[in-house]
């Protein structure tokens, strides 16, 4: 038997509450539990008829405390939705600036690319699935124009962002670059075929230079064809960060495939401070042996040395030692199985070809042998202005950019590009930086990975229920957990 509250309001003006039944599409009273004349005697009736039905009939109560009693058997489920995390995730970006540029379409798509990656009109699919958010696709073509022209102030909601929340100063940034393919194997004057840190040397891509902080949060990027040489990315976006910016004085830190003569000329042309990554085994046999003979062959033991490329700063590592020393053992060995057994050609580090003869390089094995356990790092700060010790800190510090990378490629999907025209393409790597920036603030305020958060706030869904009587739709959201609600403390975010 189905029971239903209702609640009219009578002759002498005050409200009967009823508990009622159909029968034969014919409204019967079944019991009549009083009247009220104010809100409060109103919700003392209403809760003493749901408890008289959850007696009668064991019906269970959705909202027991609540005027408006419903059953389970009232209600029919429609699925869930994941609209907590989507409120997150849209205050996290209101929080950094992006949703004042008032498309709510942009802010969708910056949202489904952090929560599941995919193509645009794919995403529009998702959006309606997990939130129940329609977008036309027509809307998406339409907005492209504008959002190509965000890209300045994108970055510098962004920095001002950082400035704030991270006290960026623009004293130091650290600087990468990463290849992005297409699936296409057609060029054009973009998406060019080069050096593909993919392993997509068949495919064309673009190459995207990247600019962060100390923290490993990006605070500006670039994008140059596909065919463009690493090293000539750091100068350009370098010195169009500092003159945008207007800054004095800044350090650039970078790894070894930036240093050539042209870039440490031009850094210093424009006045720009660089901590770059030294390749040891490209020195010259002078430079060579000064490190052999000056580097103590001590635990975190340190020389710095005058170059044509700056201060030549080594240190060196007992526990790097073992590992080169272990590599260096296993490619000797290798060498000499395969000079003993001779067969299919076979590239190995250890031996070189002499007048049609193979034989092993000793020279090679010379040079290996004194730079194990070394590291080499280049500056053009002077040993007053930075210690060897905070040169080589700095450097170590380059690996938030190689976070940042994973979780743009990883987490963000940023690859492979299915877009084939330039400004669709500049669009997309746009929402991937603001999606970047949006993750990397999460991780470094929760000390969570990305994927990690999403996880947890996935597990505050909605409910949606039909109240089968009035049709109305009912939403029910699951409790905040403990951990969640943690999360929202090291955001600074309240709980809906």
């Amino acid at each position: 038997m189905k029971y239903h509250i209702r609640k009219v309001r009578t002759g002498s003006d005050s409200i009967a509450v009823q508990v009622i039944k159909y029968e034969n599409r014919r409204r019967v009273i079944v019991k009549h539990i009083g009247s009220a004349r104010n809100k409060d005697e109103v919700i003392l009736l209403w809760d003493n008829a749901a408890n008289w039905i959850a007696e009668q009939t064991k019906q269970i109560p959705l909202f027991p405390q609540e005027e408006g009693f419903i059953s389970l058997e009232q209600c029919e489920y429609l699925g869930f939705q994941h609209t907590f995390l989507y409120e997150i995730l849209y205050k996290l970006q209101a929080r950094l600036g992006y949703t004042c540029f008032g498309s709510k379409l942009l802010n969708d798509l910056v949202t489904i690319r952090i929560i599941e990656p995919a193509s645009k009109l794919r995403s529009l699919e998702l959006l309606e699935t997990y939130f129940n958010i329609k977008h036309r696709r027509q809307t998406l073509y339409d907005i492209l124009p504008a959002l190509l022209k965000l890209k300045n102030k994108i970055e510098e909601l962004t920095i001002n962002f950082a400035v704030k929340e991270f006290e960026f100063d623009f004293a130091i940034v650290f600087y990468d670059v990463t290849t992005l393919y297409f699936e296409t194997f057609k060029s054009d004057d973009f998406r060019k075929t080069g050096f593909s840190k993919d392993n997509k040397s068949n495919q064309p891509q673009i190459v995207v230079g990247l600019v962060v902080n100390k923290d490993g949060f990006p605070v500006a990027y670039d994008l140059f064809p596909g065919n463009t040489f690493e090293g000539h990315t750091l100068v350009p976006i370098i010195k169009d960060f500092k003159k945008k910016h207007d800054i004095k004085t800044l350090t650039v830190v970078a790894d070894a495939a930036m240093i050539s003569a042209d870039n440490i000329e031009n850094l210093k042309t424009a006045k720009i401070d660089y901590i770059v990554g030294a390749r040891l085994s490209c020195l010259q046999a002078d430079l060579l042996s000064a490190i052999d003979k000056q580097l103590p062959r001590t635990d975190l033991a340190d020389i710095r040395l005058s170059t044509d490329l700056g201060y030549l700063i080594c240190e060196f590592s007992k526990k790097r030692f073992d590992k080169d020393k272990f590599e260096m053992d296993k490619q000797i060995t290798k060498a000499k199985e395969i000079l003993q057994h001779p067969g299919k050609t076979k590239k190995v580090k250890f031996v070189k070809t002499t007048e049609a003869k193979n034989q092993l390089n000793s020279e090679l094995i010379d040079k290996t042998n004194i730079l194990l356990g070394i590291k080499g790092y280049y500056t053009n700060l002077d040993e007053k202005t930075i210690s060897n010790q905070l040169v080589i800190e700095r450097y170590h510090q380059l690996y938030k950019i190689e976070q940042a990378f994973r979780i743009s490629k990883h987490d963000l999907k940023t690859r492979p590009i299915f877009h084939f025209k330039k400004d669709p393409i500049k669009v997309h790597i746009l929402i991937c930086f603001m999606a970047l920036a949006v993750s990397k603030y999460v991780e470094i305020k929760t000390n969570l990975s990305i994927q990690a958060f999403l996880s947890e706030c996935k597990t505050i869904t909605d409910a949606k229920l039909l109240n089968k009587i009035n049709n109305k739709i009912i939403i029910k959201r699951v409790p905040l957990s403990e951990e969640v609600s943690k999360l929202l403390d090291r955001l600074k975010l309240m709980p809906h």
